[in-house]
């Protein structure tokens, strides 16, 4: 095994990292306010994509497509929480994860019936030579893909550390009943962090669409995988998160490369069972001091 290939292998599982971590991140966001764990989530991300990729193909310039497709999968998030999610609100955990996965399903036969089976492919964000790092090369596209995931998580953390609205969020996520009685709407935060979850998946979808093409059931496995990124980082953790995404990106890619990209996807649920069994609470989450 050469350095270039182990140094491709690296950069292909960074890109997948970047993309992991973006899902990951709305799985925590909505998890740390609510409770709630969201299987929705992989549907967002396929919305992103095929939107955008429809508007480009109807003509639309790819960034203005790109800020409408967010904006739009952002407002279809909220009616999910208001419409489904509220409505439910004081179900048991369980209820709304079946819920969730409920509404993932009709969500996956609609988005069928529209766009149906075929691929929808969307231009690079930008042309050039791709960029060649020890041996190993690297597309444009993928660079775009980790500026962007690192850029959503600077923002999401000078968000939740420096505005109000962000410490009303976290205020939530540490005790909805004394955040009440300071005037905080935990209903309202909810909507919001399913409005910035949406947008965060909807982003993950639309970088990855060059690469990948966009598919009606490309948010299966993109949403299992972002899950399982969030377990292992920590479902409280916004780092967590971002780690767990890249480690798991790497783990994968790795995996893939060295032993058979058949196991691709087997290896992702195999860290799942392992970190579950060994560290439930994941790398950077706090235990909770009840066993289950």
């Amino acid at each position: 095994m050469h350095i270039n290939e182990l140094m491709q292998f690296l950069l292909t599982g960074l890109t997948l990292g970047g993309i992991y971590a973006l899902i990951a991140l709305g799985f925590v966001t909505i998890y740390t306010v609510t409770g709630h764990i969201n299987f929705t989530q992989g549907e967002f991300v396929m919305l992103g994509a095929l939107i955008t990729a429809s508007m480009v193909k109807g003509g639309t310039g790819l960034w203005a497509a790109i800020i409408a497709s967010i904006l739009l999968v952002g407002l279809f998030g909220a009616l999910f929480e208001r419409a489904v999610i509220y409505p439910a609100r004081n179900s048991p955990v369980v209820t709304v994860i079946i819920i969730t996965i409920g509404f993932s399903v009709a969500v996956r036969g609609v988005a069928l019936l529209i766009w149906g089976t075929q691929s929808y492919p969307l231009p690079s964000f930008s042309s050039g030579e791709p960029l060649y790092v020890l041996g190993a090369t690297m597309n444009k596209q993928s660079v775009w893909v980790l500026c962007l995931s690192l850029l959503a998580v600077s923002l999401l953390f000078a968000f939740f550390e420096r505005t109000v609205m962000g410490k009303a969020l976290k205020a939530c996520a540490i005790n909805r009943v004394a955040a009440r009685l300071m005037g905080i709407s935990p209903q309202r935060m909810s909507l919001f962090c399913f409005t910035l979850s949406a947008m965060l998946g909807a982003l993950a979808g639309i970088v990855i669409t060059p690469t990948t093409t966009a598919t009606y059931d490309m948010g299966l496995m993109l949403g299992l995988k972002g899950f399982v990124a969030a377990v292992l980082g920590g479902l409280t953790s916004t780092t967590g998160a971002v780690l767990g995404g890249f480690l798991l990106g790497i783990l994968e890619a790795m995996g893939a490369g060295l032993i058979s990209s058949g196991y691709k996807d087997a290896i992702s649920f195999l860290i799942l069972l392992l970190v579950l069994l060994k560290r439930p609470e994941g790398l950077l989450g706090k235990p909770d001091g009840k066993r289950v």
